[in-house]
């Protein structure tokens, strides 16, 4: 390994399974170190985890980064989004985090919905209309189901921000993470008071707004981990937040991310507004905007097609005519939440293969769709779609999305973007840069162009046209289940 040519920064992904730590150097972006350990999550209708696994796993991941820690200049925290970590006098959990896939809140947040003017208020108010995975509904669950634990509560923090505050003593967030709690008023980028006395949260009990490119703290004594007492804290930020900064997005440049789940965004510089809640209008980490949709299919859906077909997930042929909505956990866009897989077209020549070609198809399809929604109008629609994600490598994804998309196809070399951005997040600290800039200069988003290729007219029509016609049986569904 090469010396390193300037200060040492760490980025940190605080995801749902893991922590990842990455040890960078802030002027080549080279990683010097990196390390990883796992949380665990409950399993049933809730999803949450104990908040001091995560202090544990980013010790352990740092102890795995070894003396390359120890030099670091500055530390940035990237973390799973919307999950609801409430905290006593002494700073301890009062109980287990909510975490964003936990859906018992999903009565409350029709309520709210309700209570609140409508959809279209709250996409206005907030810049999205909150789902079962927004903060916002998972407090006003807590107070319907554990008042005692509300009573307890003297702080209300994210994940990303909890381990912020272990590291420097503070209780700070950053508007792209604030921006997915149903909380943050888009509009004057502060907490929304009515909405907070609609749900009985004081606005004491909430984290300081941390302006991007601003100092959130610095590393006191006690902590347990390698960094010097003083090294600076980035304000970190959500996940894709964190990501889109990691690949250096500029305005307009579409991602397409292929994990269990399905997510398209891009940076815009107008604040998006969707009455209809597909897509989320989300702040960045740096003053503009990251509108976002997802599919609720993806690489887990496909692979379950894979295996039943008793096929490898690359065994795909092509030239059918058949169609499979894929939508095996329901779907969230298109909005068929009860929905089942559906099979149309299937003939005595239809081969594994092409049934399983077709699943890849309705996968695709469903994100493009979303894709849409999210660009600008003045978007180019001839910029590469750069690929992301688990999938992204994947021949079998990459053909199918340079087909559907009409779009020429870039696979970005670089692994942990979530970890990188935040690493990019520390580096701006340093040097006074952009964050995305810093990540520019590190050519994070080199990698492979795939030329585009004509787009399958025919195969999105097909697809749409049996999508339109099945939506009555696809929402009858609903009843049944």
């Amino acid at each position: 390994m090469s010396a390193a040519e300037g200060p040492l920064v760490v980025g940190v992904d605080t995801s749902t399974q893991s922590t990842k730590a990455l040890v960078v150097d802030a002027a080549t972006g080279q990683v010097v170190a990196s390390g990883q350990a796992p949380h665990t999550v409950s399993s049933g209708a809730g999803r949450e985890s104990d908040p001091r696994q995560w202090w544990d796993a980013l010790r352990e991941a740092l102890h795995q980064c070894g003396d390359a820690a120890r030099e670091a200049a500055a530390v940035s925290i990237g973390g799973q989004q919307h999950g609801l970590v409430t905290l006593d006098a002494q700073g301890e959990p009062v109980r287990p985090a909510l975490l964003w896939n936990d859906v018992r809140s999903a009565p409350q947040a029709r309520r709210l919905i309700e209570e609140l003017g409508g959809p279209k208020s709250w996409a206005e108010r907030t810049g999205s209309v909150p789902g079962v995975s927004f903060t916002v509904t998972k407090w006003a669950w807590l107070t319907e189901h554990e008042p005692e634990a509300v009573r307890a509560t003297k702080a209300v923090r994210l994940p990303h921000d909890y381990l912020t505050e272990r590291l420097t003593g503070e209780g700070t967030t950053d508007r792209g993470d604030a921006s997915g709690t149903g909380w943050w008023a888009a509009g004057t980028e502060a907490y929304d008071e009515e909405i907070l006395a609609r749900v009985g949260l004081d606005p004491a009990l909430l984290p300081r707004l941390v302006r991007p490119g601003e100092v959130a703290g610095t590393v006191r004594d006690g902590h347990g981990l390698p960094f010097s007492k003083g090294t600076l804290v980035a304000a970190g930020t959500g996940d894709n937040a964190a990501a889109a900064l990691g690949l250096g997005l500029r305005p307009g440049v579409p991602v397409m991310s292929l994990g269990t789940s399905g997510t398209v965004y891009a940076v815009s510089q107008h604040r998006p507004v969707d009455p209809t809640g597909t897509v989320a209008g989300f702040a960045d980490a740096r003053g503009d905007w990251l509108p976002l949709a997802c599919t609720l299919n993806c690489t887990l859906a496909v692979d379950r097609v894979a295996a039943l077909l008793g096929l490898d997930r690359e065994a795909v042929e092509p030239g059918t005519d058949v169609t499979l909505l894929p939508y095996l956990d329901g779907e969230r866009t298109p909005n068929l939440p009860h929905s089942s897989g559906l099979l149309h077209g299937l003939r005595h020549d239809t081969t594994a293969g092409q049934l399983l070609q077709a699943a890849y198809d309705g996968a695709v399809h469903s994100l493009l769709g979303a894709l849409e929604l999210v660009l600008d109008a003045d978007a180019d629609p001839t910029a590469p779609l750069l690929l992301i994600g688990g999938g992204a490598r994947g021949t079998a994804w990459q053909q199918t999305v340079r087909r559907l998309s009409g779009r020429p196809v870039q696979i970005p070399e670089a692994r942990e973007l979530v970890a990188l951005g935040a690493a990019a997040q520390a580096a701006g600290l340093l040097t006074g840069e952009d964050a995305a800039a810093v990540a520019r200069r590190w050519k994070t988003s080199a990698g492979p162009v795939l030329d585009a290729v004509e787009r399958d007219e025919a195969a999105l029509t097909r697809i749409s046209g049996v999508l339109s016609d099945a939506a009555p049986l696809l929402e009858r569904s609903a009843g049944s289940s």
